[in-house]
Formats: C-alpha cells, sequence, structure tokens
C-alpha cells in the first residue's frame, strides 16, 4: 500500500518526545513511530468495535525484547568462546595429553555439565582435582 505524503505540525516538547522514544520502540523512522502512535490512539477510540490493537503491539514489544536479548546472549557467548578457546590452547601448550586421556576427560565433563546443568563450580574443581 502506497503511503501519502503530509504535512504534520508538532509542538517542540512532542518532537523531541518522539526523537528520544522512535528508536527504543524499534522504528526504523519517526514516520513509522508516529504511524504506529495514531494507529493505536484510532484503535483506542475505537474500542467498542472490537478492534484489536493492544495484542499485536504487546506482541511486537515482546518480540523486539527477545530479539535484543538474543542478540546480547549472542555477542556474550561469542566472547566465552573465544575466551574458551584461549584457555584450551593454553592447557595444550602446557601439557602433554594422550588421546585416551582427552577422551575420558571429555566424557567426564559432558556427564559433569549435564549433571550440574551447565552450572560450573569452580571450588568443586578444584577439590576433584585435589583430591
Amino acid at each position: 500500500m502506497a503511503k501519502e505524503k503530509t504535512a504534520v505540525y508538532f509542538q517542540p516538547e512532542t518532537m523531541r518526545k518522539i526523537e528520544q522514544e522512535y528508536k527504543d520502540d524499534n522504528c526504523a523512522s519517526k514516520t513509522e513511530f508516529i504511524e504506529k502512535a495514531v494507529t493505536f490512539y484510532i484503535g483506542y477510540l475505537r474500542q467498542q468495535q472490537e478492534v484489536n490493537y493492544l495484542s499485536p503491539m504487546i506482541t511486537e514489544t515482546v518480540k523486539a525484547q527477545i530479539k535484543g536479548t538474543e542478540q546480547r546472549l549472542a555477542r556474550l557467548m561469542f566472547k566465552v568462546a573465544v575466551e574458551l578457546g584461549k584457555l584450551s590452547h593454553m592447557t595444550a601448550a602446557i601439557n602433554d595429553v594422550d588421546d585416551e586421556t582427552l577422551e575420558s576427560l571429555h566424557a567426564m565433563c559432558v556427564n559433569e555439565v549435564r549433571k550440574i546443568n551447565g552450572i560450573i563450580d569452580y571450588e568443586n574443581a578444584v577439590d576433584f582435582q585435589q583430591g
């Protein structure tokens, strides 16, 4: 559907609010933000006509929050993977471990992570290695 261009005048304070909020609402432009606001307000005014305007807004907000969280987690996981790679290479350079011991260690670690549900307790690992 083609959009129509129109001139709209806002108070300076309203424009400042639009500038501040449109990116936080995951809108690509101020036009999109204003269009969403007008659509929401029209739905609010016509609520007796069973216009479902709130559910899509909530869904869109939740999706945006999930996407943001997903992106932050992906960046953090990348950083953790880099650090783990560095540790693995340092450990391999320091220790001369045969393939059989390495396979045994891998199996033990897989079982341990399953058992502890991925929550690593370094104190327990130290106790295990020393005792």
